[in-house]
């Protein structure tokens, strides 16, 4: 997404000149459309705030930036309850709002190095040596690290009674999606020549991912039958190499199922199920757990996942409670046999007691 297009979709941006040279920058520098298209809108709205209390962008500070805090943290959210509090029914959530202040502390960054001011308002949680209490500065808002949602037996289970009802196309890629952990836009931009069959094996290319990491990942034998199939009904659409996924819509026949497409597709099955949690990036939550949960290392699952960082592969390892299974086997065997033997047998007097 260029920046002129940017511009165009929020005006505000055009009335601050060094908001539209520091996303003419990004662009240039070739960073992804949908994380250019984020840090847009946070901008966006943070000067819309910044207009509407008569304050100079350039020269805000803390305290201005605390009001688009307090503004995103009140504002009404469209999925209803949130995050801000248990119940408050209210405010954007944690990480949106941590999406927001990132797009709002880079453009401060941008300020300071063409020397426009000299420092950030907007604070980052940050080591500092020498500080007590462990060192460790808390940013504007705390950060909430939760476990990703995955569905329960039962809740998977109607998930896919309703997907088998599917065509064929929506029932492999939820295939695909949980098979090979793909993210919504890495299978939806695969083309055809990304697949190898002989070896069940598909290729993620790098522009399709969100790290810009190549990876090839495996796929299983059911999955490669149902692609197998879902090949021979492509062909009956378009024979021509391309996108392996093609809409068979009156409207947009033969041409590339969207993003947008497959998250309607996803919701529809989502709310058919009765299960309103599950949405396009459930499958891949799913799958990296189920790989923990069966005993793969650390660094397999970073590699499989396509994580830069094993940081984010830890969530699913916490997730899948392996960790904290293995230490309460190993370290605490005989001493939890014990304190359960030593319950049990107290059990026994005071249900004693309670028939006499």
């Amino acid at each position: 997404m260029g920046a002129v297009v940017l511009v165009e979709k929020w005006p505000v941006l055009g009335r601050h000149g060094p908001a539209a040279a520091w996303l003419r920058i990004w662009t240039d520098l070739g960073r992804a459309p949908r994380t250019i298209d984020a840090y847009a809108r946070g901008l966006a709205e943070y000067l819309e705030v910044c207009e509407r209390e008569g304050v100079d962008a350039v020269t805000a500070n803390r305290a201005h930036v605390a009001v688009f805090v307090r503004e995103l943290t009140s504002r009404p959210s469209k999925r209803g309850a949130n995050v801000v509090s248990i119940d408050s029914g209210a405010g954007l959530s944690n990480a949106t709002i941590q999406q927001r202040l990132v797009a709002v502390r880079l453009f401060y960054d941008h300020l300071i190095e063409e020397g426009l001011r000299e420092s950030n308002p907007v604070g980052r949680g940050r080591y500092t040596p020498g500080r007590r209490f462990g060192g460790h500065e808390r940013g504007l808002v705390p950060r909430l690290v939760k476990l990703p949602w995955i569905p329960d037996e039962q809740q998977w289970r109607l998930v896919l009674a309703v997907a088998a009802e599917e065509p064929i196309r929506n029932r492999l890629m939820l295939a695909l999606a949980y098979d090979a952990a793909l993210r919504r836009e890495e299978l939806c931009t695969l083309d055809t020549d990304d697949l190898d069959p002989g070896r069940r094996t598909l290729r993620v290319k790098a522009e399709n991912t969100k790290n810009r990491m190549e990876r090839v990942v495996p796929y299983s034998a059911p999955t490669g039958v149902l692609l197998a199939n879902y090949l021979a009904h492509r062909a009956t659409i378009n024979r021509a190499r391309g996108r392996l996924f093609l809409s068979e819509s009156r409207r947009n026949y033969g041409q590339p199922v969207t993003l947008w497409t497959w998250s309607k597709v996803v919701r529809r099955v989502a709310v058919d199920a009765g299960v309103s949690r599950f949405s396009t990036h459930t499958t891949r939550h799913l799958c990296l757990t189920d790989l923990a949960r069966m005993g793969w290392k650390l660094h397999a699952i970073a590699t499989f996942a396509g994580h830069r960082s094993t940081e984010s592969t830890l969530r699913y390892i916490h997730l899948s409670g392996r960790d904290l299974a293995e230490k309460l086997s190993k370290g605490m065997e005989q001493i939890h046999a014990w304190r359960v033997d030593m319950l049990t047998r107290a059990e026994a007097p005071s249900q004693q007691r309670g028939h006499r």
